[in-house]
């Protein structure tokens, strides 16, 4: 074989190989979310005042214990990003700034609450890459987070119950908005209480078109609709 049909088919090769994306997906090793749209609030029907009633002596009873309240206001840190891959690659994030709590229901996360409310704009790559600046600016643009329209993503619980896909511990769910729009969402967990520490760890993935962001990328080098979310926080009970 010549020299020069052995480069010609190198070349070929490292063509055909970027063209069919074989950098490693991400999102395909994490769970995949449940996402669907929000669903809609129940009205109340109004309630009719309901008419005096005549007093009556109340027989004395022993008092209740009184049942645990939830605890409320626990702060959250730790840390909440993301990763999102190419074809011929991938980036990680994170956001410098968020604040979020956490309440246990009767010292357990069963029945408890979390959110948790992300300043965009604090976003930063933690991957080697020589043009992290660049990359940064493009991420914070109207082709990503569009930061400056869209200064936060939140989530809110609406529930946590016990038991996960993928051995996690737990399933949440809750609302999550993000560039914008707000969809229902149901992902696994790990959350545990170990004397007053109150810790719950995540990696799911979600599809970014669900959420309005649907820059395509390069013609060549394609991004792919799968965004893995990393959540790893903790909280100290009092």
């Amino acid at each position: 074989m010549s020299f020069y049909r052995s480069l010609v088919l190198v070349a070929s090769f490292s063509a055909l190989t970027a063209v069919s994306g074989c950098a490693k997906d991400p999102s395909k090793d994490a769970p995949a979310a449940t996402v669907s749209e929000p669903a809609p609030e129940e009205a109340k029907p109004l309630e009719k005042p309901a008419e005096p009633a005549a007093p009556a002596i109340a027989p004395a009873t022993a008092p209740s214990p009184a049942a645990a309240a939830p605890v409320e206001g626990l702060a959250l840190s730790g840390k909440i990003g993301f990763v999102g891959s190419k074809v011929t690659g991938s980036h990680s994030g994170e956001f410098r700034e968020f604040k979020g709590t956490v309440a246990l229901n009767n010292g357990k996360p069963e029945g408890g609450k979390l959110d948790f409310t992300v300043q965009t704009a604090s976003l930063f790559t933690t991957d080697a890459n020589p043009f992290k600046e660049k990359l940064e600016g493009h991420l914070k643009s109207p082709d990503f987070f569009d930061v400056e329209k869209f200064p936060t993503a939140a989530f809110a619980s609406s529930g946590i119950a016990a038991g996960g896909a993928n051995g996690a511990t737990h399933t949440v769910k809750g609302k999550l908005t993000l560039h914008g729009v707000t969809k229902d969402i149901e992902f696994p967990a790990t959350i545990a209480v170990a004397g007053k520490d109150i810790t719950g760890k995540t990696e799911f993935s979600i599809n970014r078109k669900d959420f309005g962001l649907v820059y395509a990328g390069k013609p060549d080098d394609l991004i792919r609709d799968g965004v893995v979310i990393k959540i790893d926080v903790k909280a100290t009970l009092p």
